[in-house]
């Protein structure tokens, strides 16, 4: 009996690498950033930009109620008339000063809501660092959507496909004082670049969400809803079983992919492999 706890007592030590042992079964969820990323949000906060008309006109018009409302107080904007043979915006005034402070920005995108025109709203680039508080003072110059309607890239900006799409997504999901026979209906105008946005997914059936890439809150968060809400087929032993089948669904695709990644992997290293041998003969 004294020789069976003395062992028990070795071996405890390696009861320490239970969930180590247990982690080298399941997929691996590290990727190689920066090089890979995962897909961000399709309401990610990110960096600001200052739209166009699709006349190629501004939409900002000067009014500084983004300024106003900041409770950071990193926005400066200054209005000015416009001139009446070369208007720069539809309105009597436009944005003549336009400044963002990213060292105090917080990203709350109460700025986004108070435009009355939705001239400024946030893309999906949140990756960008300075080396100088003089580069964090974004300028109008700067904010604003070139020629083409796609925002500027600075050179300390990490932009990545779909960063600009779709930004401020959760501004054409609301209906205007509550009114949900409005959700849903197109009552913004286009962008230069990109056209009339596709309208969110809100409380209502008119949603896009193939374009938006959003997923409905009774598909993903039915947990938090109330019985009455919830489909008889997803209560009691069925939606035991229904849920478990949704989650081996998702975990196959989840092993699929990291066999994929780990296919690539190891063709990359095949062919790294081939190109040194070339190179040495």
């Amino acid at each position: 009996m004294g020789v069976l706890s003395a062992i028990r007592e070795d071996v405890k030590f390696f009861g320490g690498f239970k969930l180590t042992f247990e982690h080298l079964t399941r997929p691996r969820v590290t990727r190689q950033y920066p090089d890979e990323k995962l897909p961000k949000q399709p309401r990610q906060h990110g960096r600001h930009v200052l739209n166009r008309y699709e006349d190629g006109m501004e939409k900002c018009i000067g009014c500084e109620l983004c300024a106003g409302v900041c409770p950071a107080d990193c926005i400066y904007v200054r209005g000015l008339d416009n001139p009446p043979d070369a208007p720069v915006s539809p309105g009597e005034r436009y944005g003549y000063v336009y400044e963002i402070n990213y060292l105090r920005c917080i990203h709350c995108d109460l700025c986004v809501e108070a435009c009355p025109t939705e001239a400024i709203t946030e893309s999906k680039l949140f990756e960008f660092s300075f080396t100088n508080r003089a580069d964090a003072i974004y300028t109008k110059a700067e904010l604003l959507t070139g020629d083409d309607g796609k925002p500027k890239k600075m050179p300390w900006e990490d932009w990545r496909e779909g960063d600009d799409a779709l930004t401020s997504g959760w501004m054409r999901a609301v209906a205007p004082s509550g009114n949900a026979s409005y959700e849903g209906e197109v009552q913004w105008s286009g962008e230069l670049g990109y056209g009339v946005r596709a309208p969110e997914g809100g409380q209502s059936s008119r949603r896009d969400d193939a374009a938006t890439g959003m997923l409905a809150v009774r598909d993903v968060l039915e947990g938090h809803l109330l019985d009455r809400d919830i489909p008889p087929a997803h209560r009691g032993m069925r939606g035991r079983l229904w849920r478990a089948k949704i989650s081996a669904q998702r975990n196959r695709r989840k092993m699929q992919r990291s066999r994929d990644r780990l296919k690539e992997l190891r063709g990359a290293r095949a062919e790294a492999k081939a190109a040194k041998k070339r190179g040495g003969a």
